[in-house]
């Protein structure tokens, strides 16, 4: 019999495999980038400006089921393993319900092409890529779950190879489909759309089927029966699940309008933000991970009513996560200038990317501690207060002070891009600040009302 593993080994074991399922998924956006990229321009307008509308529509979706992991992760703690299969049964209704909705926004995107004013060649090209994308938003959704149940029992390293499987199968498909191979027309933009569409049906359908026939998620019974959908449960799900998929929606939505404002600054500054931008969602992998182990740990010693674990769980995972954003934030800094320049030949270019991943080096550290923290408030199923929090802070300190730093004169001459950046890094301090105030508070209090129950035990 292996003995256990300290609080510590626990993190790090379920961190580490959503790490590498996490740079999967990103290194798919990678290769769309750069196959569409040796097609022509216009495939790679249509790849970026469909992407964007794709991922938008797809993670307010994927953030309402984000509510998956934290009611499973209490039922594991608690023991109650039937009770798991029978929530993951409706929250399958509410995966069809979502993936119905996003079908629809992504087979009908006029009114965000009518905002976007395309030209009508990369429009053209834009519908192709996001028609295919909608046949995908099924196989999403569905491994979307399979996520969220499986992380909740602490066993991410599914997650992690179903992952790596549809990263072996996008070259290939990419290249059947968007250069017209084994007999398949030549789609270009579209393409990618498609052989997406492809690789997420056959990684959620392996991954359901190989969770069916392993013996160890017999006991959860997720299989056992058929559930027509029961409106209370649903409703206990999106009452938790709508405020972290509003949570999602006021981060991009404020990350998109940021580039939105830069834009205006000329294409040389719209090209610096875009490398700044890069590096910052590289790195916030790190974080990311982390605090989804820490939100599963949280979870499950909160069911198992372990609220002193609960704690010293989400106080382990965010001082790992200073330690790491600090010393990731210092190499931005140090290394600005040569990160720069490997994005780009273009000497005015690189100037100004490296004068923002300077700011961004301070931004990532307080980018961490709130990805932790945030999702050690859903292990407790808070997420009302930190959708708050984050309405505040990004929209308020974030666009507003960036648009007066960046484009004003009201804090003396306008600073531009680096304006913005700023007031972003200002804007993740204070909901850094807020989010961990909030948890030292209630999870103060959980301690207080767990104390009774194990002194009468």
């Amino acid at each position: 019999m292996s003995a256990p593993r300290s609080l510590t080994g626990e993190l790090f074991h379920l961190a580490w495999p959503v790490l590498v399922a996490q740079a999967a998924v990103m290194a798919n956006g990678v290769i769309d980038t750069l196959m569409a990229g040796r097609l022509s321009s216009l495939d790679l307008a249509a790849v970026g400006i469909g992407a964007s509308i794709y991922i938008t529509v797809i993670m307010a979706m994927i953030g309402v089921l984000l509510a998956v992991t934290p009611v499973v992760a209490h039922h594991y703690g608690a023991g109650r393993r039937v009770e798991i299969g029978a929530d993951v049964r409706q929250s399958a209704w509410l995966a069809l319900g979502l993936a119905a909705i996003a079908v629809i926004l992504l087979k009908h995107p006029d009114p965000l092409l009518r905002f976007s004013a395309l030209a009508p060649d990369v429009e053209a090209k834009v519908r192709g890529y996001l028609d295919g994308t909608a046949w995908a938003v099924p196989g999403v959704m569905a491994f979307r779950l399979f996520y969220g149940f499986t992380t909740g029992i602490g066993r991410p390293r599914p997650v992690m190879a179903f992952n790596l499987l549809g990263l072996t199968l996008k070259v290939p498909l990419n290249w059947m489909f968007m250069y017209g191979h084994f007999g398949f027309p030549a789609l270009g933009a579209a393409g990618c759309g498609w052989s997406s569409a492809v690789i997420t049906w056959v990684v959620a359908g392996s991954a359901w089927l190989w969770c069916r026939r392993d013996p160890d998620y017999l006991p959860y019974g997720v299989f056992a029966r058929f559930d027509p959908p029961r409106p209370a449960a649903i409703g206990e799900l999106l009452a938790l699940g709508l405020p972290m998929g509003a949570t999602f929606l006021v981060d991009v939505s404020a990350f998109t309008f940021m580039a939105l404002f830069i834009a205006r600054l000329g294409a040389a500054t719209s090209a610096a933000h875009q490398v700044a931008a890069n590096v910052a969602v590289f790195v916030y992998m790190v974080p990311l991970a982390l605090g989804s182990a820490t939100g599963v740990l949280v979870g499950q010693a909160l069911g198992a009513g372990a609220a002193r674990r609960a704690r010293h769980a989400g106080l382990l995972g965010l001082s790992v996560g200073a330690v790491v954003a600090t010393m990731t934030g210092a190499s931005i800094l140090f290394a600005a200038g040569p990160v720069a320049r490997a994005y780009t030949p273009d000497p005015a270019v690189a100037a100004a990317a490296a004068a923002l991943l300077a700011v961004v080096g301070v931004y990532h550290v307080a980018d961490a501690l709130q990805a932790v923290m945030v999702q050690v408030l859903r292990g407790y199923k808070r997420a009302t207060v930190p959708m708050l929090i984050y309405a505040a802070s990004l929209w308020g300190v974030g666009l507003g002070g960036g648009y007066l730093l960046g484009l004003t004169d009201s804090f003396g001459a306008p600073r531009g891009a680096q304006g913005f950046w700023i007031a972003a890094a200002a804007s993740l301090a204070l909901a850094a600040a807020g989010v961990t105030g909030y948890f030292l508070r209630i999870s103060a209090a959980a301690q207080i009302s767990a104390t009774p129950a194990a002194t009468t035990a």
